[in-house]
């Protein structure tokens, strides 16, 4: 009797209203203000169709998204952060991040830390979007990214 008792608790608990990451959403990382879609878009453009490991942390203000992919320098140039046919790495576009061997995530942004080096990406287009794309760089090439590379970007929301 007490064994069904435990199963009926462990039955109801595993199918309880409550979600266990905020709305329901298993990308949503704890304290966010709102749900992204799916897929996320950032200023009109859609993070990579390959990113897996993709968590996002939204206020009211604005969002952080975290993925991983093989296509980030397309996304680059997709979001106007990066101008087609510039150098991923040119200085008017973006600076030297971090260097370290593992860098924190923004505040509340859950998931795996970024590798150093990065390089940051201002967005360069797309009048009134507020995006910036921190993004691992080979610590091999510097004149490539990993492969895949983890970004974070951040934007408001307009």
């Amino acid at each position: 009797m007490l064994s069904l008792a435990v199963l009926a608790g462990w039955i109801v608990w595993l199918f309880r209203d409550e979600p266990l990451h905020p709305f329901g959403d298993v990308r949503a990382c704890e304290g966010s203000s709102l749900r992204l879609p799916d897929p996320i878009n950032v200023g009109g453009t859609s993070i990579p169709t390959d990113a897996s490991d993709i968590h996002y942390v939204t206020r009211n203000d604005g969002a952080a998204v975290t993925f991983v992919s093989n296509q980030t320098t397309d996304y680059l140039h997709r979001a106007h952060v990066l101008p087609e046919g510039e150098p991923l790495f040119d200085e008017q576009y973006g600076t030297k991040g971090i260097a370290d061997d593992e860098i924190s995530l923004p505040d509340g942004l859950c998931g795996s830390s970024l590798r150093g080096p990065v390089w940051i990406y201002d967005s360069t287009g797309t009048p009134g979007a507020e995006i910036s794309v921190m993004v691992e760089r080979s610590p091999t090439s510097y004149e490539d990214l990993r492969v895949p590379a983890r970004a974070v970007v951040t934007y408001r929301f307009p």
